[in-house]
C-alpha cells in the first residue's frame, strides 16, 4: 500500500499532467474565434494547434534529459513555469505571432511534464505498485487530451482567452505544491547534454509538421508533389539517419537509441505509432457525428463523452489489472476490443446507440494503448538513470503518430468532400491500424519475463 507521501506526490503529478494534456485539444473549438480576432486563414490558424504539438515533441526529450542531468524536481518546476509564462503570453497577445509564441512556450513546458512525472513514479514506487500508479497517471493524460475539446466548447461562451486563463491558477497551485511536496532527486553531472541532437530533432519535426500542414486534403496527390510539401517531407526523411548517427555516437544521447536494441522497445514503439494515429482519429468523432447523425456542432462535441468516460474509468482499472496479468495480455485484449469499436463505428455510424457503443469500445482500447501498459514496459526496459528519457521516447513517437494521423485522416475525409463515406473509410483504415497493433502485442514479454528483466 502506498504511503501518504507517495499519494500526495501522485496527486500533484496528476494535476500537472492534466493541465499539460488538456491544452493539446482545448484550443480546437476556439480556432474560429481566434481567426476572426486576428484575421488569419484556416491554414495559418491550424498552427495554433500544430505549433503546440511541434514544441511538445521538442520539449519532451529535452526536459527528460535535463531531468536526468539536473534532477527531477528542478526541471519539473521549470516546466510548470514555462507553461505558465506561455499561457500569459497567449492571453495578452496583441498579434497572431504572439499567440504562436505563447503556444510554443506552453508546448515546451507541457512536453516535459509527463515524462518527468512518469520517471518520478519509477523512482518512488516499488515495481509491484508502478502499474497502478502509472494507470492513474495515464488515465488523466488520455482523459484530459480527449476532454479538451469538450471543455473548450463550454468555456468559449466567455471568450477564447478563458481557455488559457484557467491555466494560471492551476499552474500556480502545481508550482507551490511542487516546491513543498516533491522530493529532491540526485544530479548526474557526468551526463553531457546533446546539443546537436536537439538541433537536428527540432529541424526534423519542424520540416515534418510544415510539410504535413501544407497538404491539401481535397487535392492530396497534387499537393504532396508541390514545392510547399515534398521538399520539406524529403528533408525530414534525410534528417532521420543523421539524427540516428548523432545519437549513436554521443555518450549521453537526447533520444536513447540504445533502448531500441531491446525487442520489447521496438514492439511497443511501433504500437505507439498506431496509438498516435488512432488518438488523432478520435478528434474527428464530433465531425463524424455531424455528418452521420445530423447533429449540430455543440451537440456533436458531446459524442466524445463515451470515449472520455470509458478512458477515465478504464485506465485505473487497467493499471490494477496490469500488476496481475502483465502488459502483453492487457495490450492484446485492449487492441482487439479497439478493432471491434473502429469497425462498428465505420459500418453503423448512422445508428445513434451503435455509435455510442462503438465509442465506448474505442475508449476501452485507448485506455490500454495510451495508458499504463506501454509506460510500464518502458520503465522495465530503461535503466534508472534513463527512465525519463525512456518515457520521453514514447511521447515523441506518439506525437509523431498524432501529427501523421491528423493529416492522413483529413486527407481521406477531404478526398470525399466531407461526405459520410470519407469518415467511414477513415475509421476502417484505423481499424486495420488496430489489427497491426494487436499482432505486435503478441510478441511482447509475459508478466514473469517482465519481472525478471525489471531494473
Amino acid at each position: 500500500m502506498a504511503n501518504k507521501g507517495q499519494n500526495r506526490i501522485l496527486l500533484l503529478l496528476l494535476v500537472g499532467v492534466f493541465m499539460g494534456s488538456l491544452d493539446i485539444g482545448i484550443v480546437g473549438p476556439a480556432l474560429p474565434a481566434i481567426g476572426i480576432d486576428f484575421g488569419v486563414n484556416d491554414r495559418l490558424l491550424s498552427w495554433v494547434f500544430t505549433i503546440y504539438i511541434l514544441f511538445f515533441m521538442i520539449g519532451t526529450p529535452l526536459m527528460a534529459k535535463l531531468s536526468d542531468i539536473y534532477g527531477r524536481k528542478r526541471v519539473y518546476l521549470i516546466n510548470i513555469i514555462l507553461f505558465l509564462v506561455g499561457s500569459i503570453i497567449t492571453i495578452t497577445s496583441l498579434s497572431f505571432e504572439m499567440v504562436l509564441l505563447g503556444r510554443a512556450i506552453q508546448g515546451v513546458g507541457a512536453g516535459g511534464i509527463f515524462p518527468v512525472a512518469n520517471a518520478y513514479i519509477g523512482d518512488i514506487f516499488p515495481p509491484e505498485k508502478r502499474g497502478g500508479a502509472l494507470g492513474i497517471l495515464s488515465s488523466v493524460w488520455g482523459l484530459s487530451s480527449v476532454l479538451g475539446p469538450v471543455l473548450g466548447g463550454l468555456l468559449l461562451d466567455y471568450g477564447w482567452k478563458w481557455l488559457f486563463i484557467i491555466n494560471i491558477p492551476i499552474s500556480l497551485l502545481v508550482l507551490l505544491g511542487s516546491i513543498f511536496i516533491l522530493p529532491k532527486t540526485k544530479r548526474n553531472p557526468e551526463i553531457n547534454f546533446d546539443w546537436p541532437g536537439i538541433i537536428v530533432l527540432g529541424l526534423f519535426v519542424t520540416f515534418l509538421a510544415y510539410g504535413i500542414n501544407q497538404i491539401d486534403a481535397n487535392n492530396f496527390i497534387h499537393s504532396v508533389f508541390s514545392l510547399s510539401v515534398w521538399p520539406f517531407l524529403i528533408l525530414s526523411l534525410i534528417l532521420i539517419p543523421i539524427l540516428l548517427k548523432i545519437e549513436l555516437k554521443t555518450s549521453h544521447p537526447l533520444i536513447e537509441v540504445d533502448l531500441f536494441r531491446s525487442k520489447e522497445v521496438k514492439l511497443v514503439s511501433s504500437i505507439m505509432v498506431g496509438t498516435g494515429l488512432i488518438q488523432a482519429a478520435t478528434v474527428f468523432i464530433p465531425s463524424f457525428a455531424i455528418v452521420a447523425l445530423s447533429f449540430d456542432s455543440s451537440d456533436a462535441s458531446w459524442m466524445l463523452i463515451p470515449v472520455v468516460l470509458t478512458m477515465a474509468i478504464g485506465a485505473p482499472i487497467i493499471g490494477k489489472l496490469l500488476d496481475k496479468f502483465g502488459s502483453r495480455n492487457i495490450m492484446f485484449t485492449g487492441s482487439f476490443i479497439m478493432i471491434i469499436g473502429l469497425f462498428l463505428l465505420s459500418m453503423f455510424s448512422t445508428a445513434f446507440y451503435m455509435f455510442i457503443f462503438a465509442a465506448v469500445l474505442i475508449g476501452v482500447g485507448m485506455s490500454t494503448a495510451i495508458g499504463s501498459p506501454p509506460r510500464y514496459i518502458m520503465l522495465v526496459e530503461s535503466p534508472p538513470k534513463e527512465r525519463a528519457s525512456g518515457q520521453a521516447l514514447l511521447n515523441i513517437i506518439t506525437s509523431a503518430g498524432q501529427l501523421l494521423g491528423g493529416a492522413l485522416i483529413g486527407a481521406v475525409i477531404g478526398s470525399y468532400a466531407g461526405e459520410i463515406v470519407g469518415y467511414e473509410y477513415a475509421f476502417v483504415l484505423m481499424g486495420f491500424v488496430a489489427i497491426f497493433m494487436t499482432i505486435l502485442a503478441i510478441g511482447l514479454k509475459n508478466k514473469e519475463e517482465q519481472l525478471k528483466t525489471s531494473y
